[in-house]
């Protein structure tokens, strides 16, 4: 049984703490979050602690999952890499691309496992369409559609609207699953143009332009003020045949695709036992459109 631990309490975490109590070979070790009212309500058996590095020096833990804020993503995970913790943490692995690139480093150097998460790879209606595409012929285009409005989404969770916590607005937050969708079905993909609309200091809507080592486009349209709810991946393929997936289809309710989808990044964290590139990956991309936005 894998002995785990949750740092961050916020909107997020549910869903993994869901996901570690219906699956037998988890067993929920501690949790961590500096708000103490977050704390209560856990079983007497799992601690709470509001210090993630006293967690990690009282605690003994397989690993660990980092749902914390944005801005303190590599301050945790290096903290537990250097424990010899296996670390699933959740998009984008950092805000700053050199601390990205120190926490790869430093994971493979130790041989500690660490996953970005991120969940979209495991929503069926996409793997669905991965198997149809894999039985059709490649994909030779594509689009992704994350649209939402992002106040609905993210609770008491303020620190997604300051842009030095999130670190950026819908390219940082929204990115990153987007991006890491297209590479999961066109590979090693660079950008080729983006626009970057921004409302008060924040990027609220952006259409990227990438494009893959084989050529192939991709575009992404990322939306922090859209009304309602819109998250698809829509394919071309060489004979011209067009596939969609609705990601949110099939799961009536607000955010009740995640349920799922969570259940799937912790099981792909079980198996995890290297640095899993594309959370680097996907962050180097968020900053190439900042750079490009400019």
């Amino acid at each position: 049984m894998r002995r785990v631990a949750v740092v961050g309490l916020g909107a997020i975490s549910a869903y993994y703490l869901a996901a570690v109590e219906a699956e037998p070979e988890w067993r929920l070790s501690a949790v961590c979050d500096v708000r103490p009212e977050k704390l209560r309500g856990f079983a007497p058996e799992v601690p709470g602690f509001q210090d993630h590095r006293e967690l990690f020096e009282r605690v003994e833990l397989d690993a660990v999952v980092v749902t914390a804020p944005n801005d303190v993503h590599a301050e945790v995970c290096r903290d537990a890499v250097r424990h010899g913790i296996a670390v699933c943490v959740e998009k984008p692995l950092a805000v700053a691309l050199a601390d990205a690139r120190e926490l790869v480093d430093l994971s493979r150097r130790l041989g500690v496992p660490l996953l970005t998460s991120f969940h979209r790879r495991y929503n069926d209606n996409v793997l669905r369409l991965r198997s149809e595409v894999a039985a059709r012929g490649g994909v030779t285009a594509m689009r992704v559609r994350y649209l939402e409005r992002i106040e609905e989404h993210i609770g008491g969770d303020t620190w997604y609207l300051d842009p030095a916590r999130c670190g950026g607005g819908c390219v940082a937050d929204n990115g990153p699953n987007a991006f890491d969708l297209v590479r999961l079905f066109l590979g090693d993909v660079e950008l080729a143009h983006a626009v970057v609309k921004q409302e008060r200091g924040t990027d609220r809507q952006a259409v990227v332009e990438l494009e893959s080592t084989s050529g192939f486009p991709a575009v992404v349209e990322l939306d922090w003020s859209h009304p309602g709810e819109t998250k698809d991946v829509e394919v071309l393929l060489a004979d011209g045949t067009r596939l969609h997936a609705d990601m949110l289809a099939g799961h009536p309710g607000f955010k009740n695709s995640l349920w799922h989808e969570y259940r799937g990044v912790l099981d792909a964290f079980a198996s995890t036992t290297c640095t899993d590139p594309g959370g680097l990956a996907a962050l180097e991309l968020v900053h190439s459109v900042y750079r490009e936005a400019r």
